[in-house]
């Protein structure tokens, strides 16, 4: 009944992380198998403490598998110019148009993103997770959302046009 309630959404989250579908089946797997060999110790009195603790589990897989496949990694300097994103070409975005965005992020840029943007982890606790610096969480932000920022733009054939990319 625990994985017919939350099996869909903390698919979905594992697959923000990993982009390959089995593994993020792997991950929930995994994640379900820790969540409930921990459950008869836990003493939860609300439900939303509950659905945090089950996240950080898959969460905490997801990086365990990036970190095994080595496929975190901090990248290089990219171009860091910015141009603003009209509001009519983000609001014309499907939710899955802007997913596909995110997962076709390096995994580097897409881990910390997804920790620090969606996760709400602040960069020391993210620096901890990826045994990485602080300083290069917020590099790998940053650069993650101007890339996300040129695809997002390229997605706009019109702006994209008034714009060299």
């Amino acid at each position: 009944m625990l994985f017919d309630w939350y099996g869909k959404s903390l698919y979905r989250l594992a697959k923000r992380y990993l982009s390959d579908s089995a593994k993020a089946e792997d991950a929930v797997a995994e994640g379900f198998y820790i969540i409930l060999n921990k459950l008869k110790d836990s003493h939860f009195i609300a439900i939303p403490p509950f659905e945090m603790w089950m996240r950080r589990i898959v969460v905490n897989e997801c990086l365990k598998m990036l970190r095994q496949e080595k496929r975190f990694e901090t990248l290089g300097e990219i171009d860091n110019e910015t141009w603003p994103v009209d509001d009519v070409t983000v609001e014309n975005l499907t939710a899955a148009q802007i997913f596909e965005v995110i997962e076709e992020l390096p995994a580097g840029y897409r881990t910390v993103f997804n920790l620090y943007e969606i996760e709400g982890y602040s960069h020391p606790e993210i620096a901890e997770m990826l045994n990485i610096s602080s300083g290069t969480s917020k590099s790998q932000l940053s650069k993650a959302k101007s890339l996300l920022q040129r695809k997002i733009i390229e997605l706009d054939p019109v702006y994209a046009k008034r714009k060299v990319i």
